[in-house]
């Protein structure tokens, strides 16, 4: 299971978020240096905690507080207040910039206008990993923790969680990479699984699939194959209940 975490709010004033693998974000570096000389800024990159150069930075690596902030444009320039955030630029617009901040002649011989870069907080490659650290993935399925000194594939063997071939573990943020296979609802019923008739939501079958190694892409032919198996004509109550051949 994903360690849900919490994060430190932001302090009051100027924060920008950048990174340095953004061109905008390294053409508005005089600007950055600027609003750290006259006005107080705070400073969050995502990929370097050395960018801006020569100016404190909070390193944001992790992306925690990014994510936590909503940030999908890169530089963003946040105004917060005692109530939290009041005002917000995504991009580089010099007349938005110098209005926020005060500074008139802020950015005076660069671009007018810059389109930012993406966030990495929304890169699909780490956002479901953020949404289960963030307690934000609306996954009901029970939880199970394991204690860290306990090998997380022996563990799941020992509890009877397998085929008995080993198995993935379900963390999280792989079944919800999984999920993002499909456009179906998680809490959709599939099926009702015999013997017993349970409920199997498209959820369930990702934990599933994810323990079998399977890909996203993958994900609607297994739904549609646990439809199909699940019918009255399929008959798989008496496909389980037999001892002979089927």
């Amino acid at each position: 299971m994903d360690k849900v975490i919490s994060v430190p709010e932001l302090p009051r004033g100027l924060v920008a978020f950048v990174k340095k693998d953004c061109p905008t974000c390294l053409v508005i570096e005089p600007v950055l240096q600027r609003l750290a000389r006259e006005g107080g800024v705070t400073i969050y990159c995502q990929d370097d905690p050395e960018f801006p150069a020569g100016l404190p930075v909070e390193a944001d690596l992790q992306l925690d507080t990014s994510y936590r902030e909503q940030i999908e444009i890169v530089p963003t320039l946040l105004r917060v207040g005692e109530g939290g955030v009041e005002q917000r630029l995504e991009g580089w617009h010099a007349g938005e910039w110098r209005e926020l901040t005060g500074i008139k002649d802020l950015g005076e011989g660069l671009p007018d206008w810059r389109p930012g870069c993406g966030s990495l907080s929304v890169d699909p490659n780490r956002e479901p990993e953020l949404r289960a650290r963030h307690g934000a993935s609306g996954l009901q399925a029970r939880r199970i923790e394991f204690a860290e000194a306990e090998d997380e594939f022996e563990a799941m063997m020992s509890r009877g969680i397998s085929d008995g071939l080993p198995v993935v573990p379900p963390t999280e943020s792989r079944v919800l990479a999984m999920l993002a296979g499909t456009s179906r609802n998680p809490q959709e019923v599939v099926a009702q699984v015999p013997p017993d008739l349970a409920p199997c939501t498209v959820e369930k079958v990702a934990i599933n699939a994810v323990m079998a190694g399977c890909l996203p892409e993958y994900l609607p032919v297994v739904l549609a194959a646990v439809e199909a198996v699940c019918t009255d004509a399929f008959n798989m109550h008496g496909v389980l209940a037999t001892t002979m051949p089927v």
